[in-house]
């Protein structure tokens, strides 16, 4: 109750009413939140921090900028929603706002689309040497299909691609990138399609911002030839699987491109099966089948692998045994 009644105190005020009302589209940044309400930005910053204590507001650190999203859990999470959403649409400051946000959005949309066209050649360059992306895309699909998936992680996100494809199957995405060049394009692309439930968020694949046994399906997309210690990034995902949770590893088999390694940073080329199920053993993670996809010059694989459950020992379920 007294959660309750301090989130009905926070809400009670026309900027933070205001606020609830933007990021009920989506996360923002303090500039850009300052931007739309044209109030200083220490005045906006109390507001949130007030939102936040108040337990309405998510709030992200990512390099120098901060993200602040709707709380989304519990019965505070769910009384932000019910506020946010009832906001009368024909209330002039609320269409203004909405107006600046579209604004705001159109910009993010030129910039992400600046980045992604200096990077496109190269990206292109790669995907020609295998199977068109739309194959490794439906075999997926398939690997999970008929699970149930509440959370959803994608290490390594890029333009959140993977997270658009899944976006209909699940309840709750996240995608976690080191550059956040490549993390604005995918917000830009969540936005554009819709995708309130998917989010971008800063992070290393060697430490992943997920609580342990989180996560039902963790992807890990042509990532892995960047790292140093890919063992260590199948232990963090293993991590925060949840039990009988899905990891779906997709990289090149062995290859001899060292043009890969010269020009576009790849660490590994490419990965055996013997190596990646004695990382997916040492991580306590069941190899569960591995599909190949030949392409031109590289190969493409999806390695399976599932969390087993925590074993229940037999006193727990029968109280104990006779003596």
């Amino acid at each position: 109750m007294d959660n309750l009644l301090s989130a009905l105190r926070a809400a009670g005020e026309e900027t933070r009413l205001r606020i609830l009302g933007l990021l009920v589209h989506g996360e923002l940044t303090v500039s850009e939140i300052t931007q739309i309400l044209s109030q200083s930005q220490p005045r906006v910053s109390r507001h949130l921090k007030l939102l936040c204590e108040a337990g309405l507001l998510l709030r992200f650190q990512e390099g120098t900028w901060a993200f602040y999203r709707l709380a989304e859990d519990g019965e505070v999470g769910a009384l932000t929603q019910t506020i946010a959403e009832r906001i009368p649409a024909d209330n002039i400051q609320h269409k203004r706002d909405l107006e600046r946000l579209e604004d705001i959005r159109a910009n993010r949309a030129v910039l992400a689309a600046s980045y992604f066209s200096k990077n496109a050649e190269n990206w292109s360059q790669i995907r020609k040497l295998y199977v068109p992306e739309q194959q490794v895309e439906d075999k997926l699909l398939a690997a999970v299909k008929g699970k149930t998936i509440h959370n959803l992680l994608d290490v390594g996100t890029g333009t959140g691609r993977i997270l658009e494809i899944f976006a209909p199957h699940i309840e709750k995405g996240l995608g976690i990138d080191l550059s956040q060049d490549m993390l604005a394009v995918a917000r830009t692309n969540f936005a554009e399609h819709g995708l309130k439930h998917c989010q971008a968020r800063q992070g290393d694949m060697y430490n992943i911002p997920a609580e342990g046994s989180s996560q039902d399906v963790v992807i890990i997309h042509q990532v892995l030839h960047y790292a140093d210690q890919p063992e260590e990034v199948l232990r963090e995902a293993a991590r925060v699987l949840r039990p009988d949770g899905t990891l779906l590893l997709v990289d090149f088999a062995p290859h001899e491109l060292e043009e890969l390694r010269d020009q576009h940073a790849h660490r590994r080329l490419g990965f055996s099966d013997s190596e990646m199920l004695a990382w997916g053993k040492a991580a306590n993670l069941n190899h569960k089948k591995t599909t190949r996809l030949a392409g031109e010059k590289l190969t493409v694989k999806i390695w399976h692998f599932n969390k087993p459950l925590a074993h229940v020992r037999l006193s727990s379920i029968s109280g104990g045994t006779n003596g």
